[in-house]
């Protein structure tokens, strides 16, 4: 079965490589780390319709669904199904997660042939497991970064706390031996290229195809505002990395017209970058 009506969007990139976006449901952070260092007053206006009394985004759960004439890979899997009920009202967890939306999208997890994950933060790789503790994707390969591994299962405590260590264990045993180290083809049309900055593995995953190009950056690009390179998250582990790689990585996508899909924008997702002065905007083509 082919990736049906039934997403939030889709492209054709020509030569068989269809690219659709399917939101995993949704959590809720709070506004000032997801801004990190930038002044309230600069940041305010920018969610002031969005923002919660207590001060808390909606951030959407962003994962592509990729088919290749080579097989089909599924960037991201959001959170799953894996919490009770006190952890998904604490986290603000609302909606489908990945397995009943793939389904709604033409996907069985069966059919999935690989997984690329930006990073191992619980948000984005979550749904590897089903609510049982089986594998999700019981055919997929896992390609995440082998330094991203060694950040998410290490003992420093500032790191740990943005990892579910106990739920990676149970999926270390399959999934960390098919790691990328640096740049990587998962499969031909889709490659993964590593930047840091947000977590000590965290990479992009490219789309390419005859007629275009789709770039997935992850968290270094979660909303609109920070196309500013400058902008970086409280959650970047490694902030000065994320400066300096959004702005070589967003020069790139600009010249080359990338169609950009931001990792947690929950309305207007997909768009492009475009140079302004001596940084980038977002501008939302959805």
């Amino acid at each position: 079965m082919s990736i049906t009506a039934n997403v939030d969007w889709r492209t054709e990139l020509g030569g068989g490589v269809r690219v659709a976006l399917v939101q995993a449901g949704t959590f809720q952070s709070d506004a000032g780390t997801v801004f990190g260092p930038v002044p309230r007053m600069m940041w305010e206006r920018l969610v002031a319709d969005e923002m919660t009394p207590d001060g808390l985004l909606t951030q959407a759960l962003n994962c592509l669904l990729i088919e290749t004439p080579a097989g089909r890979v599924l960037v991201e899997t959001g959170i799953g199904e894996r919490y009770d009920e006190h952890h998904r009202a604490q986290r603000g967890v609302a909606g489908d997660p990945i397995l009943p939306s793939l389904r709604t999208a033409g996907f069985e997890p069966d059919s999935v042939d690989a997984i690329a994950l930006s990073h191992l933060h619980f948000d984005h790789a979550g749904g590897l497991l089903a609510a049982d503790g089986t594998r999700a994707f019981p055919n997929a390969r896992v390609v995440a970064q082998a330094a991203e591994w060694e950040s998410a299962l290490g003992t420093n405590p500032r790191l740990q706390a943005s990892y579910d260590q106990a739920e990676l264990r149970l999926v270390e045993p399959w999934a960390r031996g098919t790691s990328a180290d640096g740049e990587a083809e998962v499969m031909p049309g889709v490659s993964v290229v590593r930047t840091s900055g947000h977590s000590g593995g965290h990479q992009a995953i490219i789309v390419r195809g005859p007629s275009g190009t789709v770039g997935f950056i992850g968290d270094l690009f979660m909303r609109p505002w920070a196309a500013n390179p400058r902008w970086v998250s409280a959650f970047d582990d490694y902030p000065l990395t994320s400066v300096a790689v959004k702005s070589e990585l967003f020069r790139q996508a600009a010249e080359e017209g990338w169609t950009i899909v931001l990792s947690h924008e929950p309305r207007r997702p997909v768009g492009r970058i475009v140079p302004d002065r001596d940084r980038f905007r977002f501008e939302s083509i959805l």
